[in-house]
């Protein structure tokens, strides 16, 4: 199915006439089988990640493979993000039906591999392949929602896709854990194995094969992904340094190379990038900078948080992990509110309150380890998650819609990339920045205090940078000029 492609004016007067979508619609005949899907590719997404991160410490304590655990990690991510970048180029040439059934197959092998491994690097050649066959997947479950679905139900199927994730927070790892501890890590591994099998069968009914004259005849352009993957191998290789120096050379590495391949990018006819990316001139350019701004200085709690819990406030492991959770909840509850607002037009208004409310969390965040009063990080995180719960949605139909016929699988599959790319780079960044001020196992309360207080005002810094690109967009917006339809 067809949507109007339209600058979000004129989806604003589309949904008017279409009518607001309702919930119920997303479980209706015609659109229930591609709920369904698009839930299931985030799904093996989020799940995957929280099963994982459980059952791989008994892995290697059965391997005796810890110096390569955070490889496991690396790896998943390295290859997740090419094939991300991947995935619009793999629509074009071969449609999307062939690349998820081809992509999922990828990842089932890997899951595979890394489910029968006798070994720590048979485990690391299967999140290689996990991480590339999810990126693609992750990339083109977020192009076809425009084509699945009517713009009056894409709020809804954000919303949707955000209740995925908070289920996949709060089961995820008691499910894994459970099945690791009483059964095996293995299992915990191969329990993706009949979700793919869903998730194929699916893509097979749902799925329109192209025409072949559909399909571009572009080459892989595989010296650009070469780069973006060492550049995103170079941000994490910066996380294991452990001379602070060195993390910062790296990170000057990755930034040249990711400098440098945006730039060969534009000037190639086959690119990665939509036209226009990080342009701070246009409102797609500006849009993706909060994409990729948001996540990152988000990451600092990511990383630091529940270790500040447990080292500064004596919180117990589970205390502390309810942190994340409380995020991810107050994300999905917000998410399934905005989404339930009858105006297109006024969701969009409120899409640069969501930097904002990030930056007042992440404020209150270092107040709580300026003050020593840890209750503000119980608040500060939810309002970090109502932050990303009001705008991330929204923004991401919104970029949809600014885009060009020509450009919206690639901007489409380039959010959730963007997003991985953000949350590695602030792990990075704030790595190095809390090792320049002496943060360490074993330091003082206040050597761990004044290090961690850095790091959280400058995510506060970064925040306000992706309010201040939040409100350029609108304002870019309202001076370009509508979209030519799609139909």
């Amino acid at each position: 199915m067809s949507v109007a492609e339209e600058n979000p004016r004129t989806s604003s007067a589309t949904m008017h006439r279409q009518g607001e979508g309702r919930w119920s619609e997303l479980l209706r005949r015609d659109h229930l089988a591609a709920t369904v899907t698009l839930c299931l590719g985030v799904a093996l997404f989020a799940f995957n990640e929280f099963f994982i991160s459980t059952a791989l410490p008994t892995a290697v304590e059965e391997f005796g493979g810890a110096a390569l655990l955070s490889w496991a990690f690396t790896l998943y991510l390295v290859f997740a993000i090419i094939g991300g970048a991947l995935a619009a180029n793999q629509k074009a040439r071969f449609g999307a039906r062939n690349t998820l059934i081809a992509a999922a197959l990828v990842f089932a092998t890997g899951t595979v591999v890394a489910t029968l491994a006798t070994g720590m690097p048979q485990v690391l050649a299967g999140r290689l392949l996990q991480g590339l066959g999810e990126g693609i997947i992750a990339g083109l479950c977020y192009a076809l929602i425009p084509e699945l679905f009517p713009p009056r139900l894409v709020p809804k199927v954000f919303g949707a896709e955000a209740i995925v994730w908070a289920s996949a927070a709060f089961a995820g790892p008691l499910i894994s854990g459970l099945l690791t501890e009483y059964w095996s890590w293995r299992v915990a591994f191969f329990v993706n194995i009949p979700a793919v099998a869903v998730f194929i069968a699916l893509v097979i009914a749902i799925v329109d094969q192209p025409t072949k004259g559909d399909r571009a005849g572009d080459g892989v352009p595989l010296l650009r992904l070469l780069a973006f993957g060492l550049g995103i191998l170079l941000i994490s290789l910066s996380n294991m340094a452990s001379n602070g120096y060195v993390m910062a050379v790296l990170l000057v590495m990755a930034l040249a190379v990711f400098i440098a391949a945006i730039q060969s990018d534009r000037r190639s006819p086959n690119s990665i990038l939509p036209f226009g990316a990080f342009s701070i001139r246009t409102s797609l350019g500006t849009g993706l900078w909060v994409v990729l701004l948001m996540p990152l200085a988000q990451a600092s709690g990511s990383v630091y948080l529940v270790y500040t819990l447990q080292e500064l406030w004596d919180f117990g492991p589970t205390a502390a992990g309810f942190s994340s959770a409380l995020m991810a909840m107050s994300w999905s509850a917000t998410a399934i509110l905005v989404a339930s607002l009858p105006s297109h037009a006024f969701r969009v208004r409120l899409m640069w309150t969501g930097p904002l409310i990030l930056c007042l969390g992440l404020i209150g965040l270092t107040l709580a380890v300026g003050s020593g009063e840890h209750g503000l990080v119980f608040i500060g995180q939810v309002a970090i998650g109502t932050g990303f719960g009001i705008s991330w949605g929204t923004l991401s139909q919104f970029l949809m819609d600014v885009s060009t016929r020509e450009e919206r699988d690639k901007t489409s599959a380039l959010l959730p990339t963007l997003q991985s790319a953000g949350y590695a780079l602030g792990a990075a960044l704030f790595g190095v920045i809390a090792n320049a001020f002496g943060f360490d196992e074993g330091v003082s309360d206040d050597v761990l205090s004044s290090s961690l207080l850095t790091v959280f005002a400058l995510a506060c810094v970064i925040a306000a940078a992706s309010l201040f690109f939040a409100i350029r967009t609108l304002r870019l917006v309202r001076q370009e000029p509508p979209a030519a339809p799609l139909r």
